[in-house]
């Protein structure tokens, strides 16, 4: 057999097949038979899995919150690095955006001191945060 061969013959498993039988009677008894099927042990445990998921995401994400917290989770250093937050809740993200860019700036400035491109940062930084507490003030 040649390759030729070979393309017909997939060529022709390319049309519809009827099935020999009726599957949807099978099909409507099965559904009809499933709601008095006791649950399988799989379904009944998935509940469980779901709430053991969602704590040791929390558990996770409130660790690495911790470690990347200012100090490291030194309450003493996150403390001297908290500053100003904002009662409005819709800056608050924003807030701690400025936050972090504000002290990546301050950890590359010990880098490279002399860079005046990480000065206007910086600075461009500092005036978003202070246009921030403005709108804080507005909204407040």
């Amino acid at each position: 057999m040649n390759e030729l061969d070979y393309l017909r013959q997939m060529r022709s498993l390319n049309r519809p097949v009827a099935p020999r039988r009726d599957l949807w009677a099978d099909i409507d008894a099965r559904l009809d038979a499933a709601p008095a099927a006791a649950p399988s042990r799989h379904r009944r445990a998935q509940p469980w899995l779901m709430a053991a998921a969602i704590a040791a995401v929390a558990v996770l994400s409130g660790g690495i919150g911790l470690r990347l917290a200012p100090g490291g989770g030194d309450p003493a250093v996150a403390q001297a690095h908290a500053g100003w937050k904002p009662t409005d809740p819709r800056l608050t993200g924003a807030a701690v955006e400025l936050d972090a860019a504000r002290m990546e700036l301050t950890q590359a400035m010990q880098d490279s001191p002399q860079s005046a491109a990480l000065q206007r940062l910086l600075q461009k930084t500092e005036r978003q945060r202070d246009r921030l507490r403005t709108f804080d003030k507005q909204a407040g």
